[in-house]
């Protein structure tokens, strides 16, 4: 079942950058970059790498996502088409179905190669949310206050500088 989901992320993740290149609309693009990097985290959650899944999925799916749709409707790059009079149910049949096409054939060559490669079980217990934060918090403790005092000062110097500009255009 395993090798199943595995086939099903991998495809959605190719399928889903073939689409990202290939299509003209930026929002559109954006929407498969998005699919792209959920089917990305899907793989991450299969080699039982929990913590980078979800910071696939928040990071990367959530916030740089945000931004890029931002700015793409902020410079409205799209054009004024309706979306679905592009559509059309011939290449949503055709693309679904090529898509089980192509898993059956990689499920074909898995299975004369041999399966996918068994995960040891101390790789299993490394990519756990609580190893990485023990680590953070333990081994790396100083590099991570010293990061967090250097993000701290920055945000306070930015705060300043906004301020300053701020209140010199109501001086003016």
């Amino acid at each position: 079942m395993e090798t199943y989901i595995f086939i099903l992320f991998a495809t959605l993740a190719v399928a889903a950058a073939v689409g990202m290149i290939t299509s003209r609309d930026t929002v559109n693009s954006a929407l498969f970059l998005v699919l792209n990097l959920i089917s990305v985290a899907g793989i991450f959650l299969l080699l039982k790498a929990q913590f980078l899944a979800v910071v696939q999925v928040l990071v990367y799916g959530g916030a740089i996502m945000v931004l890029f749709l931002f700015v793409i409707m902020l410079l409205n790059l799209s054009d004024e088409e309706q979306m679905l009079s592009k559509f059309s149910v011939r290449y949503a049949v055709g693309f679904f179905l090529g898509v089980i096409v192509l898993s059956q054939l990689l499920y074909a060559i898995a299975s004369v190669t041999g399966t996918l490669p068994q995960i040891h079980p101390e790789m299993e217990r490394i990519g756990t949310v609580e190893t990485i934060g023990d680590a953070l918090f333990t081994v790396y403790m100083l590099p991570v206050l010293v990061t967090a005092i250097l993000l701290t000062a920055a945000v306070v110097g930015a705060l300043l500088l906004a301020q300053r500009n701020i209140r010199g255009k109501v001086d003016k």
